[in-house]
C-alpha cells in the first residue's frame, strides 16, 4: 500500500476518533437527490397498488374527480417537491470540450424538455376552473413519453446510461473524463473537482428521476384506460432503474475518490489593488542613510556593513537627510553600493520613498524613468582626510501612518446560532489591518446551502495606534523579528463542517486555525455549535525536532503584479517571511508577497470541510499569499438505496 493511501486512511480514522471523542455521531444520511429517488419509489409502489385495486379506481372515478386526475395530481405533488428541493448544480461550461458531455447534455435537455411539458399538462388538467382534456390528449402524452423512437424517454435514458456507466474510449466514462478535465485547470474552476462530479451526478440523477416518473405515470395511465396491463413493463423498468442507479453510483464514487476537493483562484487578467490583491506597506523598505547619522558619536570610523542593526541618531549638517523622510525605526542590513548617486524621490503621497536611484558607477535601483520631483545629487564625503562618510543603503523597519503591517487575530466565525456555515474566504484590508473575511450561508437539509442567505460577514472595526509598538492581544504587528506566516492545509474532522477561521501567534509566526462544528446532514442543522465546536490547527514549528517546518525562500523578488500566471510553489508545513522587494529591480520599496484578495467560494455554494494558506508565484517575483478552501466530501452520502418490497413493508411498519 502506497504512503499516500496509508496517510489518507490514518487521517480518516483520526477524524472519526476525534468526532467520537466529542460525542458526535456522524450522520451518513442520503443526499437530496437520493432521498427524492427513495420517495419516488415509495410513491410509485403506493400508486401501483391503487391503480391495480378496482375499489380505488371506482372510488376515484365516482367521488374524487377521476382516477386519472388523482393519479396526475399525485405526480404533480411529487413534482412540486422536486422543484422546491432541487439544488442548483452549475452550468458545466468547463466541460464544453468533452464529446461525452456534449452527448450527455443533449439527452438531459431532451428529457427535461419533455418533463416541462408534463408539468404544464399537470397544471392545465388539475385547475378547478378548467375541464380536463379528452382521453385522447392523455393517451397522446403517455404514448409520446413511451414511444419507440430516438426522441423517447426510454431511449434517452438508455443512451445517457451508456455514456455515464460505460467507458467512452480511452478516456473512461463521463465521470472519469470530467475528472481529468477539471484536474487540468483547478484554479479556473468555479467548484472543486469533487464538487463538480457530485453536482454532475446530482444533475444526471435528478433528470433520470424525472424520466422514470414520467414513464411510470404513463404505464399507470394506460392501465387505467384499459390499454393493457403494463405491470410487467413497469417492473422491468424499475429493475433497470435500480441496476443503472447502482452502476452510476459506483462510477461517480470511484471518480470522487480520486478527485481533489481544493478550491483556489488563478491570477486575474488585470491586477487591481483593493479588488484582486491587497498589500502590506513599508515593512522593510530601502532607505539611503549616511553612516555618520547612525553613529552615536557622529563619526565615520566604521563601514556600512558594520550597521547591521542600527538607528538614525540625527541629521549631520542638514545634508540629504534633511531632504527626505527620516527612518524613525530601525535600520537593518546596511550595505555600501557606491559613493555618489542621483536619487529620484517618490511623490509625497506614495508609500514609496524613492522611484529609483542611479549610482555613479552605473548601477540603477528600481525602474529608471521620468522624475516628477526632479533628481537630487547625493555625494559621500571625506572627513579630516582619514574617514570616508559613506551613504549606505539600508532597510528601514518603521511603524508609522504609512506602514500597514497589522493582522487581525480575533476569531472570525459564522453565525452558528442561526445555523450559518462558512462558504468562502478572502483577504481584505480595512483600516490598515489585514483580515481573513468569511462568506457565510444558511445550512439546509441534505447538505445544501440557501443561496439567498449568502453574505460576506463584516470585518471588525479596528483603530490602530502607531504609538502602540507592541503586539496587541487581538492583532499582530509585523516587524523584522516577527514577520513569518505558516503555510498549512487544515481539514475538519469527519461529520463536521467549517464554521470559522482565525490567525494566532505561535512564537514569531502567524498560524491559521479553523473552527469545526458537527452537523446533522439529513436535517441540515448544526449540532450544539456553542458547546461542540472545536478549533483545529497545525502546531508544528521550524524548531521541531521531527520534520520541522521549512522556509520558502523568495529569491530577488520583484513586485508581484509585474508577473503573470502565478503558480502554487508551496507545500503544507512550510512558512515564509514577509520581506522587501528586490534591491535592483525595485530599490527594495515594496513589501512582498502581496495578499490575494479574490474571493475563494464555489458556484454553486457548498459546505466546506477545510481551509488553508499557500503561496503562489513565479521565480524572480514576490508572488501572493492566498487562501484556499476544501469542499465537503459528499461521497459517503451518495447511495443507490431503494425501498425494495420487503424493506418497504418493514419501513411502513
Amino acid at each position: 500500500m502506497c504512503t499516500a493511501v496509508i496517510l489518507a486512511a490514518v487521517a480518516t480514522v483520526a477524524s472519526v476518533l476525534v468526532a467520537s471523542a466529542h460525542g458526535t455521531r456522524i450522520d451518513t444520511g442520503l443526499t437530496n437527490v437520493d432521498e427524492m429517488r427513495y420517495e419516488l419509489m415509495d410513491l410509485v409502489h403506493d400508486l401501483w397498488d391503487d391503480v391495480k385495486d378496482p375499489r380505488w379506481v371506482a372510488l376515484a372515478n365516482d367521488s374524487l374527480g377521476g382516477a386519472d386526475i388523482e393519479l396526475l395530481r399525485a405526480f404533480q405533488t411529487l413534482g412540486d417537491k422536486v422543484e422546491q428541493r432541487s439544488p442548483r448544480t452549475g452550468q458545466y461550461t468547463e466541460l464544453g470540450s468533452l464529446w461525452a458531455w456534449a452527448r450527455a447534455d443533449a439527452e438531459l435537455r431532451r428529457i427535461r424538455a419533455l418533463y416541462d411539458s408534463f408539468r404544464r399538462f399537470q397544471e392545465q388538467q388539475t385547475r378547478p376552473d378548467v375541464l380536463p382534456s379528452s382521453r385522447r390528449a392523455w393517451t397522446d402524452l403517455a404514448e409520446t413519453i413511451l414511444q419507440d423512437s430516438t426522441s423517447s424517454v426510454p431511449q434517452s435514458l438508455s443512451r445517457l446510461h451508456d455514456l455515464i456507466a460505460n467507458p467512452v474510449g480511452a478516456g473512461g466514462d463521463l465521470f472519469q473524463q470530467a475528472l481529468k478535465e477539471s484536474a487540468s485547470n483547478v484554479c479556473n474552476m468555479p467548484q472543486s473537482a469533487q464538487q463538480l462530479l457530485y453536482n454532475l451526478y446530482t444533475s444526471v440523477a435528478l433528470t433520470e428521476l424525472k424520466g422514470y416518473a414520467m414513464m411510470q405515470f404513463s404505464w399507470m395511465l394506460l392501465k387505467l384506460y384499459d390499454k393493457g396491463n403494463f405491470t410487467l413493463e413497469a417492473q422491468m423498468m424499475r429493475d433497470r432503474y435500480e441496476v443503472r442507479t447502482e452502476q452510476k453510483v459506483a462510477a461517480v464514487k470511484a471518480a470522487m475518490r480520486a478527485a481533489g476537493r481544493e478550491l483556489r483562484r488563478c491570477d486575474p487578467k488585470h491586477h487591481v489593488e483593493g479588488e484582486t490583491y491587497v498589500q502590506l506597506t513599508q515593512l522593510l523598505q530601502g532607505h539611503v542613510q549616511n553612516e555618520v547619522d547612525m553613529s552615536t558619536e557622529s563619526t565615520c570610523r566604521e563601514n556600512c556593513a558594520y550597521y547591521s542593526y542600527a538607528k538614525s541618531h540625527g541629521c549631520y549638517q542638514n545634508q540629504f537627510c534633511s531632504q527626505q523622510p527620516r527612518c524613525n525605526g530601525r535600520l537593518i542590513d546596511c550595505r555600501f553600493i557606491d559613493s555618489d548617486m542621483w536619487v529620484c524621490q517618490a511623490d509625497k503621497a506614495s508609500d514609496r520613498r524613492y522611484s529609483w536611484i542611479e549610482y555613479e558607477n552605473g548601477r540603477v535601483l528600481g525602474q529608471k524613468g521620468t522624475c516628477s520631483r526632479g533628481t537630487t545629487k547625493v555625494d559621500s564625503w571625506w572627513r579630516w582626510l582619514f574617514w570616508h562618510c559613506s551613504y549606505c543603503f539600508c532597510l528601514c523597519d518603521e511603524q508609522g501612518p504609512k506602514s500597514d503591517r497589522y493582522f487581525n487575530l480575533r476569531p472570525v466565525a459564522a453565525d452558528v446560532e442561526n445555523n450559518m456555515v462558512v462558504t468562502g474566504l478572502r483577504f481584505v484590508k480595512d483600516n490598515r489591518v489585514i483580515h481573513l473575511q468569511i462568506q457565510e450561508g444558511a445550512l439546509l437539509p441534505h447538505g445544501e446551502i440557501n443561496e439567498t442567505s449568502l453574505s460576506w460577514r463584516p470585518v471588525d472595526d479596528y483603530r490602530i495606534s502607531d504609538s502602540d509598538v507592541h503586539n496587541g492581544e487581538d492583532y499582530h504587528t509585523l516587524s523584522w523579528e516577527q514577520r513569518a506566516i505558516d503555510i498549512d492545509d487544515l481539514m475538519v474532522p469527519a461529520g463536521h463542517v467549517l464554521t470559522g477561521v482565525r490567525f494566532r501567534r505561535v512564537g514569531t509566526h502567524m498560524n491559521l486555525e479553523i473552527m469545526a462544528t458537527p452537523i446533522n446532514f439529513t436535517e441540515g442543522i448544526l449540532i450544539q455549535p456553542k458547546e461542540k465546536s472545536l478549533w483545529h490547527a497545525n502546531d508544528n514549528t521550524d524548531a521541531s525536532l521531527v520534520t520541522p517546518r521549512k522556509r520558502i525562500d523568495l529569491e530577488n523578488p520583484d513586485v508581484p503584479t509585474r508577473s503573470y500566471a502565478s503558480q502554487p510553489d508551496s507545500k503544507p508545513d512550510q512558512f515564509l517571511l514577509f520581506t522587501h522587494s528586490d534591491v535592483d529591480a525595485d530599490a527594495a520599496q515594496t513589501t512582498v508577497p502581496f495578499l490575494d484578495a479574490q474571493p475563494v467560494s464555489s458556484n454553486p455554494p457548498t459546505l466546506l470541510a477545510g481551509a488553508g494558506i499557500y503561496h503562489k508565484g513565479q521565480r524572480g517575483y514576490g508572488g501572493f499569499v492566498a487562501p484556499k478552501v476544501f469542499t465537503y466530501d459528499y461521497a459517503p452520502h451518495i447511495s443507490a438505496k431503494f425501498p425494495s418490497d420487503q424493506r418497504y413493508h418493514n419501513r411502513r411498519k
